[in-house]
């Protein structure tokens, strides 16, 4: 080897040395980063001139680890979603025996009816049955519009989510278009896919997506129900939110908005965007919340039945509301939907609205009071309210039941429905746990960037020690 082919293999050495120590001290301040991408220097040997040629940057992925990771992240944005709302509805209906709870307000209804009829002449007794009653209907009203709030969190959920996945594929056009033009001008592009990657992890937790490779580094998201989502250009998504939600209204009947792909209405729970935290919210809002609300207006309705009846209380005529009213008038029926958000005590039995206790055991409509130790009406009101009878809404299925079973039938529906949301979500937090563990196992490894490090040095020292030994032969040739 020449003294100048030396001279020259010494300084591409020195080149990628240095192009190496950068790339390994990258590495290690990146080590925690999230979408960071271990890098390394690709060489080759330079064919006839010698020393080593850089070829560029290399980013060390795992894409098919990664995109089980985001599967996983979806999953449990969709779990989240449903376990979280679910155990908000069971505080709301309150667990068996708790303070505030349905069951408790049940329980001290039935008790007071009872402590009445033992002596119907105490006004306090009979106002106390009026208070029960009266907080028994206070809480069904509290857990309907709970539901009903939660709804509207969700509808402003679903908002918020669409216009994320909105921002979300514009950049990655973006991203995609600068790693394209910068692949043409040969420039590195590892840290525009870092950022990428951080905007796909984003996105991808609303709506599961899967990527396809498009030329000049670029590629294409299409979600994992088929719907295309970016080819190019983004997708044109739209959502137009609820600012009020009530009970009757569903998105069959066009009362709620839904997303739309390219001016196309999509089924956010079961369609082409499914699987994530987006359909998970949708089914919250959809299904879940409708059906916790028909569970409350099934007990409401089974109350409001068992009162407004002459055989419990002689002097109500056809028509009339019984003691407990749909927003205090008679429940008619086909007016089910809301009615735990609309039943109230009778304010001709409500000391608090204007009325009288004493109708509570001498009839709401009676003329006058009767005479003050005659706890009939009394004892036939906890009489019906022990009596088993069929759900009329059909809610809880067939067989009769009292309405404490009811109410203990509700709780119990909730209280399932919350213990599967909350398996599925602990089984894919565990699976995203592991799949991130696994993830990181093949990120940035600190020892062996150290050790990449001393080698690097050594190679530096190698070449500049063969430089200084070109120089010193060089001189001595000069100085011949």
């Amino acid at each position: 080897m020449s003294l100048s082919g030396a001279l020259n293999t010494a300084l591409t050495g020195l080149g990628a040395a240095s192009r190496a120590a950068g790339v390994v001290s990258n590495n290690l301040a990146n080590a925690l980063t999230e979408g960071y991408g271990p890098r390394e220097v690709a060489l080759s040997a330079r064919a006839g001139s010698g020393g080593v040629r850089i070829d560029g940057v290399v980013r060390n992925t795992d894409d098919a680890l990664i995109g089980d990771r985001r599967q996983a992240a979806a999953a449990l944005g969709d779990a989240g979603a449903r376990a979280r709302f679910l155990s908000e509805v069971e505080a709301a209906i309150g667990l068996p025996g708790a303070p505030g709870s349905l069951s408790s307000r049940l329980a001290a209804f039935e008790s007071a009816l009872v402590y009445a009829s033992a002596q119907p002449a105490s006004n306090v007794r009979l106002d106390g049955v009026a208070d029960s009653a009266r907080r028994l209907a206070d809480g069904l009203e509290a857990a309907s519009d709970r539901v009903q709030d939660l709804r509207g969190r969700a509808d402003a959920a679903i908002d918020r989510m669409v216009g994320e996945l909105r921002l979300g594929l514009d950049q990655v056009a973006d991203l995609n278009g600068r790693i394209a033009t910068a692949r043409a001008r040969g420039q590195e592009t590892a840290s525009l896919v870092d950022q990428r990657q951080q905007v796909l992890d984003r996105i991808d937790e609303i709506v599961p997506l899967r990527q396809m490779p498009r030329p000049g580094g670029q590629i294409a998201l299409v979600s994992t129900g088929g719907a295309l989502l970016l080819d190019g250009r983004p997708a044109q998504l739209d959502f137009t939110p609820t600012r009020v939600i009530t009970a009757d209204m569903r998105v069959e009947t066009g009362l709620l908005g839904t997303v739309t792909l390219n001016g196309r209405a999509i089924d956010m729970r079961d369609g082409s965007l499914a699987g994530g935290a987006l359909s998970g919210t949708a089914e919250v809002r959809d299904e879940l919340a409708v059906k916790a609300q028909s569970g409350l207006d099934a007990l409401a309705l089974d109350l409001v039945e068992r009162f407004q009846t002459p055989a419990v209380d002689p002097t109500l005529a056809p028509g009339d509301a019984g003691l407990f009213t749909d927003g205090g008038i008679a429940f008619t029926v086909g007016a089910e939907t809301g009615l735990a958000g609309r039943i109230a005590l009778n304010p001709d039995a409500d000391p608090a609205q204007g009325g009288e206790s004493w109708r509570l055991r001498d009839g709401l409509y009676a003329a006058t009071p009767g005479p003050v130790g005659h706890g009939t009406l009394l004892v036939a009101m906890t009489s019906a309210l022990a009596e088993p009878r069929p759900d009329a809404s059909g809610h809880f299925g067939p067989g009769a039941r009292a309405a404490k079973d009811i109410g203990a039938a509700l709780l119990s529906d909730i209280g399932m429905q919350r213990q599967n949301a909350e398996a599925r979500e602990s089984f894919a937090t565990a699976r995203l746990d592991a799949l991130t563990e696994a993830e990181l196992t093949r990120g940035v490894d600190t020892d062996a960037e150290l050790q990449r490090l001393l080698l690097v040095e050594q190679l530096y020292n190698a070449n500049a020690r063969m430089i200084r030994v070109v120089d010193e032969m060089l001189g001595a040739l000069t100085r011949l």
